[in-house]
Parts: structure tokens; C-alpha cells; sequence
């Protein structure tokens, strides 16, 4: 129940700050959250990059195909801009709040599934999960001047464990955020 009721609180607190969390809580904000302990933009994922690769180059191809060289260097710019945008809007911002930690799209809504309240987490160590922990879910990619980070946590049934991976740009800061040491 405790989880559920701190989920809850995460999503509130999350909401109450834009994408750009560094900008502060929204002004539209009926009233003023905590600051958030910790955040960091992803790169979109591999999926969606890929997608998006493919459209480009399959609308790029049949422009060539139906007008040459002149049409597909009209539509270069259209193309390239379209593309550029979606990616944009694929780049996710990994939150912790008071409450919990998620993986937020911009113009999306959380959803309740994908937060980890803080009271499930368990241990935070540096590196790939050690022998004992239930299997990973990697999340995040690398990045230069990133660090794997594995979290044990808690399940909302209470009766199983899980664990998850991730690439942070301060890991001392990360743990400190989720209220455990390295």
C-alpha cells in the first residue's frame, strides 16, 4: 500500500515540472514541489532511431526514383527537419524524485507501471548486478562520462525482487538521490 501511495507522489511531484526539469517547477503549478534529486536526458532508443533512419531514407529513395537529383535535394531539408524532430521527441529523461525514479518521454504521461518507488529500493552498486540478483533490465544507453549503475529493488507484490541497470552521469549523486550508498 505504501508503494502505491509513494508512486503516486512521484507522479504528482514529476508532473509538476516540465521536461527541462532544470527550469524549476511549471508556473502553472497550484503549488510549488520539492526540487526534484535527481535527472539526466537519454538519447532516444534503438527503436525508434531506426524507425526513424528507415522513413528518411524510404522517402528520400522514392523522390530520387520519381524526379532525380533535383527533387530529392528539394526534399532533403523537409525530410532531414522531420527526422530530426521525431528523434528529438524520443529523448527520455530519467527522474528521481522524492518519491520514486522513472523514465519520462516528453508530451507522454508516465505511466504508473514504469515507477520504482524508493521505498523497493534495496542496494545500489557500481557495475553489472552481482551473483544473487535477479536478472537485469539494462535501461539507458552508454555515453561518454557515464557509469553503470545496478539497483536492487523490491516488486509492488512484495513477493519477488527485481534489478535494473543504468548508465548515470554521476553515480555518487544517483545514490544519494535514491537514499543509499555505494
Amino acid at each position: 500500500m505504501r508503494a502505491a501511495r509513494e508512486r503516486d507522489r512521484h507522479l504528482a511531484q514529476i508532473r509538476a515540472y516540465g521536461f527541462f526539469a532544470g527550469r524549476g517547477p511549471k508556473s502553472r503549478a497550484t503549488s510549488v514541489p520539492e526540487p526534484l534529486r535527481y535527472w539526466q536526458y537519454d538519447l532516444p532508443r534503438p527503436v525508434p532511431l531506426l524507425f526513424t533512419i528507415a522513413v528518411v531514407a524510404v522517402w528520400l529513395a522514392v523522390f530520387a526514383w520519381g524526379g532525380g537529383q533535383d527533387a530529392l535535394l528539394d526534399e532533403a531539408p523537409l525530410a532531414l527537419g522531420l527526422g530530426l524532430l521525431v528523434l528529438l521527441c524520443n529523448v527520455g529523461r530519467f527522474t528521481v524524485s522524492s518519491h520514486g525514479m522513472s523514465l519520462d518521454v516528453g508530451a507522454t504521461r508516465t505511466p504508473p507501471s514504469g515507477v520504482i518507488p524508493l521505498v523497493l529500493v534495496g542496494e545500489v552498486r557500481l557495475g553489472h548486478p552481482p551473483e544473487g540478483w535477479p536478472s537485469a533490465a539494462r535501461r539507458g544507453g552508454w555515453l561518454p562520462g557515464r557509469t553503470r549503475v545496478s539497483v536492487r529493488h523490491g516488486t509492488v507484490d512484495g513477493a519477488t525482487e527485481g534489478a535494473l541497470t543504468r548508465w548515470v552521469r554521476d553515480p555518487e549523486a544517483f545514490a544519494a538521490a535514491l537514499g543509499r550508498r555505494l
